[in-house]
């Protein structure tokens, strides 16, 4: 069912003046519509702030006033801003649209890109970006949602809705804001950002680009932040064996964990990206990259969404596997919907007021723990574990034991070690899975290190290795009887674009891609090339007569509609062809419409009256008029000078440039 249906903004007219035909995307700060601006007539991005965030008073002058800057950026790789303002409790800003797609389709689609198709996009993105640093701002939430990529090839930046200059702070109200899977490290432990918080998150973007999947996973936000915290992101090559190493230094200087060793800038990255291109050869441009792991498919990636502060004490300890994060995603499960909280711009509590300690020399930034206050919890553990501890272990001796480790090894390998530890195997759960090889265990329900009941139960998922399908045959077949086969499949349908065929009737698939045959990951996504029908080149016939027109466009195979609305042609007689849409050479269907004007003749203008005027002044007077002129003398006129009589009389109408006969004695 179209969503859109159930929008109430839809088909609306909003402040008067913008018609919204359609909703383009959803997130947790606001909605994005596609309208037409009936002023100008021209068609736009609506982004509209959630009633939630309106009401907030704070939050929509931070918006206004964000939205001013941005509309300050004039740049080709930056969609441009048009107008911001409210209508009741809608709160808008009125955006450049840009027909095509987000880098975050392609990598769906596409999984990893050749290194050439990745420096190619980055390449414009640091242009755009590198305009905003220079004019003083900083975008804070690059991710590949906000990359747009037009059907004409273009490479834009959009949501600079983030945006702040870059000596301004970023508290908000105890917040700092961001997409989990792209901060940066000094984002998240101090709440600052500069340039160089949106130059690591091009990193990250340019490893996923390469790798088809993020440098850092987990099932929950707070895993990603700590390890944004305390681990390297890996060199592509790790992931794509074969990959240059030019790449591997591009995307290692601009995520490196201490911002002081990354690029200052765009500005400065992108000399580094020209420089990495510069320095690798043409194979290596062009190496193809493996297609095993595209992004997945994230319900709400581009989403936003609010995080709470316990989100952010990633120096905790990490859940245990198979477990739940009560404080992550507004109090969800960790599992998937934890991973769609990766994706979303998020809000997150900023650090205390407290100054933080420098970090580490090189490019680690790990935080340092007070060896005093480390000492302290081992001295108070201790205390614990002798006094109130003693009573319950003597109690519980021998009664518990701990699950032991089972990830990874086969199923027989599992049960060996249960048995070893005193404990039963209960159910065996089989999933599918990309990452764990086929036969090896999953999960285990008590997770590893769990307490449990000797003699107990422990259940085991089993990996049933990658699900995998192949592309069915769905050519020639109409568009939505091949998607509900793709569906079937096990696929889901992708992007769907038209073009002529000679064989394939006009609504059926000509071609998919990944071809027919071919083995996907279950879900991934199918492009589908569906026929337009046969290409017809539209003949010319202007100044034909209507009969004789509409015969030569449906002989050409075309059909033929008459505008209701005749309209005056000078060059036209009345009733012939004054004007038809598309015009002469066009490229059409066999099928499609050609739409004819009929013309009413020339204008009628009032004839200006010349009796009794010499020749030369009434002949003046008549073409200045738009009339031509035809003098009738007759035997008697020869010698004659003056106008005794003229065809139309004065003051009556007569076309334009039609002749005007004058009688001359």
């Amino acid at each position: 069912m179209d969503t859109t249906l159930q929008d109430p903004l839809v088909g609306q007219l909003l402040d008067s003046r913008y018609r919204i035909d359609g909703r383009v995307a959803v997130g947790g700060m606001a909605t994005v519509y596609r309208a037409v601006d009936t002023r100008l007539d021209r068609v736009l991005a609506l982004k509209v702030m959630h009633p939630t965030l309106a009401a907030d008073a704070s939050f929509v002058d931070r918006f206004i006033r964000e939205a001013k800057s941005v509309a300050r950026l004039s740049h080709p790789n930056v969609v441009g801003v048009f107008d911001q303002g409210t209508d009741g409790s809608y709160v808008y800003l009125a955006m450049e649209y840009v027909a095509g797609c987000t880098l975050r389709d392609v990598l769906r689609e596409r999984g990893a890109l050749q290194p050439r198709a990745a420096l190619d996009i980055l390449e414009p993105v640091l242009a755009a970006l590198g305009a905003a640093h220079r004019a003083g701002f900083v975008h804070r939430d690059m991710k590949p949602e906000n990359v747009l990529i037009g059907d004409d090839g273009r490479v834009k930046v959009a949501d600079f809705g983030l945006v702040r200059a870059v000596d301004t702070v970023t508290n908000t109200t105890g917040t700092i804001l961001g997409t989990v899977s792209y901060l940066a490290p000094e984002q998240i432990e101090h709440g600052t950002s500069d340039t160089r918080v949106d130059v690591y998150a091009c990193g990250v973007v340019l490893y996923e680009m390469l790798t088809g999947a993020k440098p850092h996973s987990g099932d929950s936000p707070a895993q990603v932040l700590y390890q944004h915290l305390n681990e390297d992101v890996p060199p592509p090559s790790a992931a794509v064996p074969g990959l240059a190493f030019p790449l591997d230094e591009l995307v290692a200087s601009a995520t490196a964990r201490t911002p002081d060793v990354r690029p200052y800038d765009a500005v400065a990255l992108l000399a580094q990206l020209r420089e990495a291109r510069a320095a690798l050869t043409e194979e290596q441009l062009d190496a193809v990259p493996p297609q095993a792991h595209a992004t997945a498919p994230d319900g709400a990636e581009d989403r936003t969404t609010v995080i709470p502060p316990a989100a952010r004490s990633v120096q905790l300890p990490l859940p245990a596997e198979g477990g739940r994060d009560a404080d992550v995603g507004q109090g969800g499960h960790a599992g998937q919907e934890g991973q769609d909280e990766l994706n979303r711009t998020s809000i997150l509590a900023t650090p205390p007021s407290a100054p933080p300690a420098p970090p580490a020399a090189g490019r680690s930034s790990r935080r340092r723990f007070d060896p005093r206050r480390r000492m302290i919890a081992v001295i108070a553990g201790v205390l614990l574990v002798l006094g109130l501890g003693t009573g319950i272990w003597y109690i519980n001796s021998g009664q518990f034991t701990k699950v032991p480790p089972v990830l990874s090894k086969t199923e027989a390998q599992a049960k060996q070690r249960l048995d070893e530890a005193g404990l039963e195997v209960g159910d065996i759960k089989r999933k599918y899975s990309d990452t764990d090889k086929r036969g090896t265990v999953m999960a285990s329900d008590p997770a590893a290190g769990d307490r449990i009941r000797q003699n107990d139960k422990v259940t085991l998922t089993v990996s049933m290795g990658p699900d995998t399908v192949k592309v069915p045959d769905v050519k020639n077949i109409p568009l939505a009887t091949a998607k509900k086969e793709l569906k079937n499949a096990g696929l889901a349908p992708g992007m769907v674009t038209k073009g002529f065929s000679d064989d394939v009737e006009k609504g059926s698939v000509i071609s998919t891609d990944p071809r027919t045959g071919f083995t996907r990951k279950a879900g991934s996504a199918v492009a589908l090339v569906v026929s337009k029908g046969r290409e017809v080149e539209v003949p010319g016939v202007v100044g034909e007569s209507r009969a004789d027109a509409t015969a030569d466009l449906e002989d050409a195979g075309l059909k033929v509609e008459i505008a209701e609305k005749w309209v005056t042609s000078e060059e036209e007689d009345k009733g012939d062809v004054a004007k038809q849409s598309p015009a002469e050479g066009r490229s059409l269907a066999e099928g499609d419409t050609v739409t004819l004007t009929i013309s009413k003749g020339p204008p009628m203008i009032e004839v200006p009256d010349v009796t009794g005027m010499n020749v030369d002044d009434a002949t003046d007077k008549l073409e200045a008029a738009g009339f031509e002129v035809d003098e009738d003398r007759g035997l008697l006129g020869i010698f004659g000078d003056t106008v005794k009589k003229q065809s139309v009389d004065g003051g009556d109408e007569a076309p334009k440039n039609s002749t005007i006969t004058i009688t001359i004695r």
